[in-house]
């Protein structure tokens, strides 16, 4: 190398050092609309019958706008069909282990691509059939940011899903504005079990976990109580955690989520641990006629389980 271009590099690195050194570090700016959502790949997991079971999730990077985005280019699979029971209603911020899709058995190495596409922001999620993405529960707990939190690794021994079931139809008729019953029974195998209550500075136990507040007074608190998350369908960032807290009181909680439909829905109660008969219900409110796809959530703060109900909305 000649002394020239010695030098040059030598310069050159000076330059890039000084710079990284100098520019200040950008605070993350959170946006409550007008981002795109990005889909998840989670992994995938093998079936006793030889197919494969791809999970997905997805991020909506909006901390109030929920996007509605309707089957089809903007929101497709490849290869198809387009439609592999995607959500169309998109909750706020990390929603992790949504759906899944079922492949057969001679999938081999070939991808399945989710595509979304909001707010003029493109994103794609690559499923792929490699050892690194198997899921097991060690990629549960630590996707859901569950953890131990206090339990002995017996207690998570041989855990297995929640089981939940609709109580009556799984097809209801509802009037905009007016309130219709949902209703869920959830089961476990009470693994791994109430989570026990942190000892207070002084001894003794219970106590509360602070509410941290963003800056910006628009925005929904962290760690306090929002109506956009799901019950063991968040991840462990922002207020998405604090709903899997209903799952440590009992062992088992029920969240009712918006999953498909155009127009918004509240539900009262929307999240709920389970008691002893394991019975989990709901009003929901839709503010537009359509048809819509309710998900009754079954979390025992490890995995969860899920049941659709679809309600017919009139005027």
């Amino acid at each position: 190398m000649s002394n020239h271009v010695r030098r040059l590099l030598q310069t050159s690195l000076a330059v890039v050092l000084v710079w990284s050194v100098s520019v200040p570090a950008q605070t993350q700016t959170p946006y409550v609309r007008g981002q795109g959502v990005q889909p998840v790949y989670e992994g995938y997991e093998k079936n006793a019958d030889g197919t494969i079971t791809m999970v997905f999730g997805y991020l909506n990077r909006n901390f109030q706008e929920e996007p509605f985005i309707p089957i089809g280019p903007d929101n497709a699979f490849e290869p198809g069909p387009q439609d592999r029971g995607q959500p169309t209603h998109f909750d706020t911020r990390r929603q992790s282990f949504v759906f899944s899709v079922k492949l057969p058995a001679d999938w081999g190495t070939k991808e399945l691509v989710w595509t979304l596409k909001v707010n003029g922001r493109t994103a794609t999620a690559i499923g792929a059939v490699l050892p690194t993405w198997v899921i097991d529960e060690g990629t549960w707990r630590a996707n859901r940011g569950s953890g131990i939190n206090g339990r002995t690794a017996d207690d998570y021994n041989g855990d297995q899903r929640p089981v939940i079931k609709i109580v009556g139809p799984t097809t209801l008729k509802a009037t905009v504005g007016q309130p219709v019953t949902i209703s869920a029974v959830a089961t476990d195998d009470g693994r791994p079990g109430p989570r026990p209550k942190p000892a207070m500075r002084g001894g003794g136990e219970g106590g509360t976990i602070g509410k941290i507040t963003l800056s910006n007074p628009d925005l929904p608190s962290i760690g306090g109580d929002n109506n956009n998350a799901a019950t063991g369908s968040g991840g462990p960032a922002d207020q998405n955690i604090v709903k899997t807290r209903t799952a440590y009181e009992t062992g088992l909680g029920v969240t009712f989520r918006h999953y498909r439909g155009a127009g918004a829905v509240t539900f009262t109660p929307q999240e709920m641990p389970v008691r002893a008969d394991g019975k989990a219900t709901t009003q929901a409110r839709f503010k537009a006629p359509g048809t819509y796809v309710i998900k009754a959530v079954a979390d025992d703060s490890t995995y969860t389980s899920d049941v659709d109900v679809t309600v017919v909305v009139e005027r």
